[in-house]
């Protein structure tokens, strides 16, 4: 059994590395380093459909996924990306991802919707800002009032 103050860090800790490898998949296929797009070995044209805006969705997503900021609608926006690729360019090569090459989409895509839908854990910018709004001001008229010498 898994003590449950293990489920945010655990959950941050897949975040955290789901979203890095998305951003190296995004920034292989913009600017072509790590072994460039894996279709052309180099980096994608820029505003070609849909090759660069899947790329940049992968750069964008990833790094906001990674730090967990605004990582729903990130997360969801990555998800459904991925879902576009496997239907897309991966399904009419075969119905099965071992048998179509899809494989990482179709992990991407899961692990991206487990994301959005759980939420990026405690180790997140979301949950740091979270805390700060809902934290109580350090000094409220009652403990000012206290401290004041008559």
């Amino acid at each position: 059994m898994v003590p449950p103050q293990l489920n945010g860090p655990v959950l941050s800790l897949f975040r955290i590395v789901v979203g890095f490898l998305f951003l190296l998949h995004g920034a292989a296929s913009i600017f072509g380093i790590l072994g460039g797009n894996p279709a052309t070995g180099g980096a994608v044209p820029v505003g070609t459909w849909p090759g660069w805006w899947a790329a940049l969705i992968q750069l964008v997503c990833g790094v906001l996924v990674l730090v967990g900021l605004a990582t729903r609608p990130a997360a969801l926006l990555a998800s459904g990306s991925m879902a576009y690729a496997y239907f897309v360019v991966h399904q009419p090569h075969g119905l099965l991802p071992m048998k179509n090459g899809g494989e990482l989409a179709a992990l991407f895509c899961w692990s991206f919707l487990l994301v959005a839908v759980l939420g990026p854990g405690t180790w997140a910018l979301d949950a740091l800002i979270s805390r700060r709004r809902t934290a109580p001001a350090d000094a409220t008229p009652a403990t000012r009032r206290a401290s004041v010498p008559a």
